[in-house]
């Protein structure tokens, strides 16, 4: 694999499903990268499935989702994740049989020109087949105890994903606050 930029942003995993599609996307330097491309994305698949299917009207509903990303920490995780959700969703039990994602690039068993390799799968080995040989082992190795759900509700709330270090990097970056908290209000504190 090598390292393209489409609209500025690089596509490190992917996962196309029925009613959704996940992709692990860094943006560069800019973060509109990311608005751009999925817009352009939404744009063309729109059009290909109205011309198809012979309709009208938008495809997909709302703004995309996402959740920036601890890339030491989390960015294989992520990939994994991702590509793991034909598995979980019962579709394929062995995520090198479904060919809308981007696992089977990694492994070696097809070639994906405009998928970039991330960094994090380029140090898992000096040569290409070693990184695909490396990562097929890491995914199909055991998943940490709650490293799914993290993943999953860091990308539901548009949070980070990465730990409360990281967290608090982002923080101090932006002069904001940003962490994960819990759902409505807080408690009233009695006197």
């Amino acid at each position: 694999m090598r390292i393209i930029s489409i609209n500025g942003c690089r596509i490190y995993a992917y996962c196309l499903m029925t009613n959704h599609v996940h992709l692990i996307i860094d943006p560069g330097h800019d973060a509109s990268h990311l608005a751009h491309l999925m817009k352009r994305v939404a744009g063309r698949q729109t059009r290909y499935v109205n011309m198809i299917e012979r309709r009208t009207g938008s495809l997909w509903e709302g703004r995309f989702k996402s959740s920036p990303i601890s890339t030491d920490e989390y960015l294989l995780a992520c990939c994994r994740y991702v590509e793991l959700n034909p598995v979980r969703a019962g579709i394929v039990a062995d995520p090198a049989d479904y060919r809308w994602s981007s696992y089977g690039a990694k492994i070696g068993v097809r070639k994906e020109g405009w998928l970039d390799a991330d960094p994090c799968y380029l140090d898992l080995a000096d040569s290409e087949e070693k990184c695909a040989e490396r990562y097929m082992t890491w995914v199909r190795d055991s998943i940490p105890a709650g490293e799914w759900q993290m993943i999953r509700q860091s990308l539901q709330r548009g949070q980070l994903t990465g730990s409360p270090r990281f967290v608090d990097e982002i923080e101090k970056k932006i002069e904001r606050r940003v962490e994960c908290r819990g759902r409505g209000r807080p408690r009233k504190t009695e006197k």
